[in-house]
């Protein structure tokens, strides 16, 4: 399909509607923003008066079937993300549903096969595949600065959120049943798709899970062993229970000429170290940080470009989180039984 131009409508206008994306769909060439829902229709409608949106509603279906609205912004949980997209599929609506796609791999499959069904293309918002840091990390891999491919390792350590101390309201991103599983599925998914995009697919995987601290019953310590379609090998460990001295977020490609390093989430350097000595790029993120990303899709519903982030690249980092806690899954599911 080809829109003139982009009409948005968000379902699930919450916090990370308010500077990552929902400027963005504004601000972005060939895009407005339409409509915003919100089950709370009082915060729906202050999110719309706040950030200029024409419309407001408390009811997706009212949003999605709206003649106003030509693309659909899927910014709830991942527990719904199944749900709105085939209804907007169905409505014949493009749809851009945030990260990580759904909560397994086989939501995933669902959701493609009601966008193909209808035609319709489906986007995932890793937006990291469009960041300036990223993009230099892809730079230096494919110019080959570091040489041929070996290995890589990641590491992403973080102490506990005073939020996961609270049992009686546990952040949505560590209930199993809302989010598929831990901080290692919100977070461990960002880490995986980038380097899907920048080595290529991930092809085999072998993970182990567990719960080490107690807080929640989602796995809060990871560790997995993994290899690239293209031989590299790689190794992850995470977990979400450290001590705040162990916090650590670093990444490590290594090649035969050298390595480059960078850290997924904080504000860090990209650094390459090469018999030439170090080298490190400071490159900052835009204001709206999904900002570079939506224009992407916004071009190719116009049919200006392409948006490296697909529902097949969506799909694929949920099959690695998948078999990454796949024995862990097994073991819950036998101990609820």
């Amino acid at each position: 399909m080809r829109l003139d131009r982009v009409r948005w409508g968000i379902i699930g206008c919450g916090d990370v509607c308010e500077v990552k994306s929902g400027p963005a769909m504004q601000k972005a060439e060939g895009s407005e923003l339409v409509a915003v829902m919100r089950r709370d229709g009082e915060k729906a409608r202050d999110y719309a008066q706040r950030h200029g949106v024409p419309k407001w509603f408390s009811n997706a279906d009212d949003l999605i079937n709206d003649p106003e609205v030509n693309a659909v912004y899927v910014a709830t949980p991942p527990s719904s993300h199944l749900e709105y997209a085939v209804k907007a599929a169905q409505a014949g609506k493009p749809v851009y549903v945030e990260k990580p796609m759904a909560r397994t791999h086989a939501e995933c499959h669902q959701m493609i096969e009601a966008c193909q069904k209808a035609g319709l293309p489906l986007f995932v918002a890793y937006y990291r595949r469009r960041l300036p840091a990223f993009l230099k990390v892809k730079d230096l891999i494919d110019s080959g600065a570091i040489g041929e491919m070996r290995c890589v390792s990641l590491k992403l350590l973080h102490p506990p959120s005073p939020n996961d101390l609270d049992k009686g309201n546990l952040p949505w991103r560590v209930r199993p049943e809302i989010s598929g599983g831990g901080y290692f599925v919100d977070l461990g998914s960002h880490q995986f798709d980038l380097l899907d995009f920048l080595l290529g697919p991930i092809t085999r995987v072998q993970g182990h899970a567990t719960n080490l601290a107690g807080l929640y019953s989602a796995e809060d310590t990871v560790s997995a062993s993994f290899s690239f379609e293209s031989g590299v090998v790689g190794t992850g460990l995470w977990s979400f229970v450290a001590s705040q001295v162990a916090q650590t977020d670093l990444t490590e490609i290594t090649g035969s000429k050298g390595k480059v390093s960078y850290s997924t989430f904080a504000k860090a350097a990209v650094r390459l170290e090469t018999d030439r000595g170090v080298e490190e790029f400071n490159l900052p993120n835009p204001e709206h940080i999904q900002q570079p990303l939506i224009q992407t899709v916004v071009d190719e519903l116009r049919g200006k470009g392409r948006c490296p982030s697909t529902a097949e690249t969506g799909a694929r980092t949920s099959w690695v989180i998948d078999e990454v806690l796949r024995e862990w899954r097994l073991v819950q599911r036998g101990a609820s039984a």
